[in-house]
C-alpha cells in the first residue's frame, strides 16, 4: 500500500529519509526504469535492455540487477555494490506530482510516499531546516525528480524510433549456475546489432538527429555486464 503526499513543511517538518542501501528499504529490486540521456553512466555497471509498457504504449528501457524477480545481486551487507546509482533508485521515496501553472502547462511538485520504508521520523536525512526551508538533501532530491521527469519525456520517442527502424529485438539468455541450476531469462528486448550495422546514411541521420545514436550504442556496450550478474549470483552462492 502506498500513500503519496503532498510535501511541505509544516506535516512534514520532522520527516527524516534512510539513506542506507538494504532489501529492508525496498531495494531488493530486480530491475528499474532508466532514461537515455544516463546510458552512458548506467551502461558502466548494469545491462540495460528493454521491455513492453502498456502506460506509454511500446517499449521502456530498464537496469537488470538482477536474474530473477526480487533479486538484486547488487546489495551487500555494505550497501550497494555499484558507483551509479540510477535515477529511478535515487528518486525513492519521493514521487513526481504534476499541478496546473496557471498558464495551460503543469510544474512539478515533490510528493512523499508516507508508507514507504525510507520514511522515518527518527535518524536519517532531514526534509527542512529549522525555520522551514528545504534542506540540502531536498534539494538535491529535487533535481533528482526534475531529471526524471525530463527523462520520461524523452523515452516514448526515442523507443518508438527504435521500433521503427526495426532496431529491437527479443532475446533470451539461458543460465547454469555452479550449483547446477539452470534458468531462463526472458520477455526482454535488445538492440538488433545486425540490423544497427547496417542502416543506411539516412537512418543513421535519424538516430543522429534525435540524439539517439549514442544511447544505442550504450545499450549494445552494457550486454557483456550479463556475465557479471552470473558472477555475481555464483559469488553469492558459494559464500551461502
Amino acid at each position: 500500500m502506498t500513500q503519496h503526499v503532498q510535501l511541505n513543511n509544516v506535516d512534514h517538518a520532522k520527516v527524516k529519509i534512510r539513506t542506507e542501501r538494504s532489501s529492508a528499504l525496498g531495494d531488493d529490486r530486480m530491475f528499474v526504469p532508466v532514461f537515455p540521456h544516463e546510458f552512458r553512466h548506467v551502461q558502466a555497471h548494469y545491462p540495460i535492455v528493454f521491455m513492453k509498457d502498456a502506460s506509454i504504449g511500446g517499449f521502456r528501457p530498464v537496469s537488470l540487477f538482477g536474474l530473477e524477480e526480487g533479486q538484486n545481486l547488487f546489495l551487500s551487507e555494505e550497501g550497494w555494490d555499484a558507483a551509479y546509482l540510477p535515477l529511478a533508485v535515487r528518486m525513492q521515496p519521493f514521487v513526481i506530482g504534476l499541478i496546473p501553472d496557471g498558464e495551460g502547462g503543469k510544474r512539478l511538485e515533490v510528493h512523499l510516499d508516507k508508507d514507504h520504508p525510507r520514511v522515518t521520523d527518527a535518524e536519517g536525512e532531514p526534509l527542512f531546516l529549522d525555520h522551514g526551508g528545504h534542506a540540502p538533501f531536498l534539494q538535491d532530491v529535487t533535481a533528482v525528480l526534475e531529471e526524471v521527469h525530463h527523462g520520461e519525456q524523452s523515452v516514448a520517442g526515442f523507443c518508438r524510433l527504435l521500433d521503427e527502424l526495426q532496431l529491437i529485438e527479443p532475446f533470451a539468455l539461458d543460465v547454469t549456475l555452479n550449483d547446477g541450476t539452470q534458468g531462463r531469462l526472458a520477455g526482454y528486448y535488445t538492440i538488433h546489432e545486425e540490423r544497427l550495422y547496417n542502416l543506411n546514411k539516412d537512418e543513421l541521420g535519424r538516430l543522429q538527429e534525435a540524439g539517439a545514436l549514442l544511447p544505442v550504442f550504450m545499450v549494445v556496450a552494457s550486454l557483456t555486464h550479463f556475465e557479471a550478474l552470473v558472477r555475481r549470483r555464483n559469488d553469492q552462492l558459494a559464500s551461502e
